[in-house]
């Protein structure tokens, strides 16, 4: 099992800057390798406070330099709010620089408060996406190519900076349509998941519509690897998982405000926190999530990877305003105890016969 982190960078507040929310996010990918961790994901968002990395594959190129060992990924590069052509070089250049290290992960984007500014049509964002990764692969996959279709076309054209990694480097959708776990089947992508802040049921369903979107290409659920992002927190200081509760729930109203086409802001800038209907109560979300005491989040875990199956666990580390240190330690926790832990109850650790019992019943 390879565990990952994602880092937003969020803001809360004008109680941290900018420049602490980036320095935080470059710390955390940083400690993330040193304590084990197989991928550091990189978020993009724009405009707003929800998100503050505007390019994935600048902090990709950064941490490059800063890292040796650890895959870092674009979770995700919004496909519509590009130019192909410069994203295929930028994509060469991000993974020479950090010597065959990127994955790239893409999506179709959903904000419409950042499509309006980039002046593209939120609504055509599918088709768009759908396009840009047919122009994608062909510029990784061919010296020289020539597309033409509804919304781009281009004569033939040689992409100067390639990537490294052969024959192409992994390609992450990020979905939860059917459709586009099609496609990844189809083309041999993976996948990136998610169940917001729900329970063991959303993610029954979510692993039924991926067997179901294998199938129907003809294709073993197996052919795709299957990345969960998920808010994970262990410890036994009430405090600190309130905390982390606090600030995941802000960050989901933030982004049900953002889907919903609701640019809820005081100034121009930062989004104004608003409960929902679809807030879950803080005993809600711990009863769904792998939150609470070390032993609490290992075995939720195991249960979770048994509903789901999913190849990597990508952990949400830096939400809102929570305190890096604490969270620096948490990198550190989950390094020394639960990744160890998790993959020895799998049977990937060192002489290990059979699963253990529960260690919440211990």
């Amino acid at each position: 099992m390879e565990f990952a982190t994602f880092l937003l960078a969020a803001r809360r507040g004008y109680h941290q800057s900018s420049n602490d929310v980036i320095r935080n996010s470059i710390e955390q990918a940083v400690l993330s390798e040193q304590a084990g961790f197989n991928t550091a994901w990189f978020a993009e968002h724009h405009f707003n406070n929800y998100s503050l990395v505007p390019s994935p594959l600048m902090m990709v190129a950064h941490c490059a330099a800063l890292t040796s060992t650890i895959r870092l990924g674009t979770a995700v590069c919004v496909l519509p709010l590009y130019q192909p052509l410069r994203l295929l070089s930028e994509i060469g250049l991000a993974d020479i620089v950090s010597n065959g290290r990127l994955e790239l992960g893409v999506g179709s984007g959903y904000q419409q408060f950042e499509f309006e500014r980039f002046g593209v049509n939120v609504d055509e964002a599918p088709a768009v996406f759908s396009e840009y990764l047919d122009i994608l692969l062909k510029g990784l996959n061919q010296r020289i190519f020539e597309h033409d279709g509804q919304y781009k076309k281009i004569p033939p054209t040689a992409i100067s900076v390639r990537t490294v990694q052969k024959p192409t480097l992994p390609i992450w959708i990020a979905t939860t349509s059917g459709y586009s776990m099609g496609r990844a089947y189809r083309e041999g992508h993976n996948l990136f998941v998610t169940a917001f802040h729900d329970g063991l049921d959303t993610l029954s369903t979510l692993r039924e519509n991926i067997e179901k979107a294998a199938v129907s290409k003809g294709k073993n659920v197996t052919d795709a690897k299957i990345s969960l992002l998920r808010c994970c927190y262990a410890s036994d200081d009430e405090v600190e998982i309130n905390s982390y509760l606090d600030n995941a729930r802000f960050q989901r109203r933030l982004s049900e405000a953002l889907l919903l086409r609701r640019q809820q802001s005081l100034d121009g800038y930062l989004l104004q926190e608003t409960p929902t209907q679809q807030d879950l109560s803080f005993e809600t979300m711990r009863e769904n999530l792998p939150i609470g005491s070390v032993n609490r989040v290992i075995d939720r875990l195991l249960e979770e990877i048994d509903i789901l199956k999913p190849d990597q666990i990508a952990i949400q580390t830096q939400l809102g305003d929570f305190d890096q240190k604490t969270m620096l330690r948490q990198i550190e926790l989950w390094g020394d105890k639960i990744i160890p832990e998790v993959n020895k109850s799998l049977g990937h650790g060192p002489e290990v016969t059979e699963l253990p019992l529960s260690r919440t019943t211990k």
